[in-house]
């Protein structure tokens, strides 16, 4: 570099630098910009040649894996304006640095490393001309004792989040006023919402406290702020209702979020005035009443409406609605009622609709087909009723959700070209008849939930050529027939329910394939045969063949079905082994039987009850003895024959005792 010691700028991104590399820096003492974003390098303790360029104005290091703490003779680059060190694993506390001594710094990034930062920002108040500070993604820290000093600084923008314990609101805040954008999300901060903080600071565009733990009533500064376009106070503790005027004093809002807090009232109709408002999310609160419909009218550019959780009521939108521009509309979880109106119709760019958990009644409209950017359906948890119309959803739709309404009626042509689903929940409704061949034709399909219904006939095969599916529930309905030996072959399946239907034949062999399953659930059908091997499911966590007419060994306890117990099996009375109590033998071998397996078997008829087998024995040996004393006491021919043959043995059995035991009769 020797013949280049005029150059001002240098670009070293990408670079595999040594030590000795950073000292031939001290040959550029010209250099105003220097680069080094992705070094495959570590940063030397001593950088020399780097703190040599006494006109050094901008350094960018940003991006590496750099890491320790930041070199104290970097306090030699005195003409500094740009520091950018974000994205690197730097630590240690920065009132230690000497970062404070850089007086001509305008911009400071400290983001996404590993630094204790207080949240006072005292080391650095000496930098009168520091203009944006960024230390988003450290650990931030309240400080102990603060000296009543005031910043020489002007900040124009300032970001804290990340996280930390804050303590109160820092009071340096109080002296700034040229403020523009603030982040301080994610720090934990006692107090009310700092309203004097958009007073003091008139060109103030963005404000974002989100998870800051405030608390108390939400308090508005007195005059409007055309520059104020986004405020995210979500997730505090703040109380009470929404201030009424909340849409004259920010006329040029357009993203406000104050969700997850304690809301409540009713939405002022003041929103809208909100002409230029985006984005409204009132979300998780406990808000009450009705949508106005100003909101709806005079939000002309409102593309994302989210009022979920709330007990908010009656109709889910005004009649004159327009909202030409709505993405998303999600008003699940409250108390609307009535049906769902035409004037979402007018809503043609509408990408996700959530109606979900309300007292929505009536038939579902044809025209939500009509909706062509539509993506997500979510009517659940309605009182909905009636037969689906014929193709009512958009052939673009991914994901439809209709479950626990009280829809009926055959499922004939409802989804049929409807390529892109993902998922499609129909589970607890009245829908009869087969489930449709053309299912085969989602296949991109993930999700497929029929359960609780009054679906009867056999499993499609052509749902075997579904290959991304990951969920299978087709519980308690009618189904019969055999399981497809091709389910086997869907290898992405993590739950598989069939249970509760009247499903007959063999479990396949091969689902012995299905490698990634999580939980399978045959339990309460006509299946037999033996259950095969599948003791190789290693991921499996739920099993149940329970209430089957399953015969032979339950699989070997080892692995995952060392886990299950008894109820995984009962109710199929010809299985045997462990968990069971009813123990399996071959006929070589007799095994020996507790008492509680005799119990069992004796119910079940499994071997001789020895009890039994006792008092049939004396009782057929009396009816032996009777007999031959009644036929002897009839016949006198066959009673003196009897007699004879008596004394004739008991003459031959006494001569041989005397023959072969002389001793015993000696005696006497």
């Amino acid at each position: 570099m020797g013949n280049v010691s005029s150059v001002e700028e240098l670009f070293l991104d990408d670079s595999l630098l040594d030590e000795e590399s950073f000292k031939s820096l001290r040959a550029l003492p010209s250099l105003k910009f220097l680069s080094m974003q992705g070094l495959n390098a570590d940063l030397p303790s001593q950088v020399l040649g780097l703190c040599e360029l006494k006109h050094l104005q901008k350094l960018d290091m940003s991006n590496n894996d750099l890491s320790g703490t930041l070199p104290l003779c970097l306090a030699n680059l005195t003409s500094l304006q740009l520091l950018d060190l974000s994205s690197n694993y730097f630590i240690g506390n920065i009132s230690l640095s000497l970062l404070g001594t850089l007086t001509s710094m305008h911009t400071l990034d400290l983001s996404s490393n590993l630094f204790q930062i207080p949240i006072s920002l005292l080391p650095f108040f000496n930098l009168s001309k520091l203009k944006h500070l960024d230390c988003y993604e450290n650990e931030i820290y309240a400080d102990i004792d603060v000296p009543t000093l005031t910043p020489k600084f002007q900040l124009r923008t300032l970001d804290l989040s990340g996280q930390g314990d804050g303590g109160v609101f820092p009071k340096f805040f109080y002296y700034q006023h040229k403020l523009e954008y603030v982040d301080m999300s994610n720090i934990k901060m006692k107090g009310e919402f700092p309203h004097w903080l958009i007073r003091n600071n008139t060109k103030l565009y963005a404000l974002y406290l989100h998870n800051s733990s405030l608390s108390g009533p939400l308090q508005l500064p007195i005059h409007s702020h055309v520059y104020f376009s986004d405020l995210d106070i979500s997730d505090n503790y703040f109380n009470g209702s929404i201030p009424t005027e909340i849409g004259v004093c920010f006329l040029g809002l357009n993203s406000l979020d104050l969700s997850g807090n304690g809301l409540t009232g009713g939405i002022p109709s003041s929103f809208g005035k909100m002409s230029q408002l985006t984005v409204l999310d009132l979300s998780n609160n406990r808000l009450s009443g009705i949508i106005p419909q100003g909101l709806i009218v005079g939000c002309n550019s409102l593309g994302h409406l989210i009022l979920s959780n709330n007990n908010l009521q009656g109709q889910i939108f005004p009649k004159q609605a327009t909202c030409k521009e709505l993405i998303r509309l999600l008003l699940d979880g409250n108390q609307f009622t009535g049906s769902i109106p035409y004037s979402i119709s007018n809503c043609t760019m509408l990408e996700m609709l959530d109606v979900s958990y309300n007292r929505l009644f009536g038939s579902i409209p044809g025209w939500i087909g009509n909706i062509t950017s539509l993506n997500i359906l979510d009517l659940s948890e309605n009182s909905f009723f009636g037969n689906l119309p014929s193709s009512f959803v958009p052939p673009r739709i991914s994901q439809v959700y209709l479950s626990k309404n009280r829809l009926q009626g055959p499922l004939t042509n409802a989804f049929y070209g409807c390529s892109e689903l993902t998922t499609l929940d129909l589970s607890h409704n009245y829908f009869t008849k087969r489930i449709p061949e053309w299912i085969g034709n989602f296949s991109k399909l993930t999700h497929l939930l029929l359960a609780y219904n009054n679906l009867e006939g056999e499993i499609p095969i052509q749902l075997c050529n579904l290959i991304q599916l990951s969920l299978v529930d087709l519980s308690n309905n009618n189904l019969s027939g055999e399981i497809p030996v091709e389910i086997g072959n869907l290898d992405k399946i993590l739950l598989l329910n069939l249970s509760h239907n009247k499903l007959t034949g063999l479990i396949p062999q091969s689902f012995s394939n299905l490698k990634q399953i999580e939980s399978l659930d045959l339990s309460y059908n006509n299946l037999n045969g033996k259950i095969p091997q599948v003791t190789q499911l290693y991921f499996l966590a739920v099993f149940s063949v329970a209430h089957n007419n399953l015969s032979g060994r339950t699989p070997e306890m080892v692995a995952q079905f060392a886990t299950f117990e008894n109820s995984s099996y009962e109710g199929n009375p010809f299985l045997c082994g462990p968990p069971l109590s009813k123990s399996c033998f071959s006929s070589s071998t007799m095994p020996r039987f507790s008492e509680e397996d005799k119990k069992y078997h004796k119910k079940d008829g499994g071997f001789v009850d020895i009890d039994a087998f006792h008092v049939s024995f004396l009782i057929s040996y009396a009816i032996v003895l009777l007999t031959i004393a009644a036929v002897l006491y009839i016949n006198p021919y066959w009673r003196r024959a009897w007699f004879y043959m008596i004394e004739l043995s008991l003459t031959n059995f006494y001569y041989f005792l005397v023959d072969n035991i002389p001793f015993v009769f000696r005696c006497y």
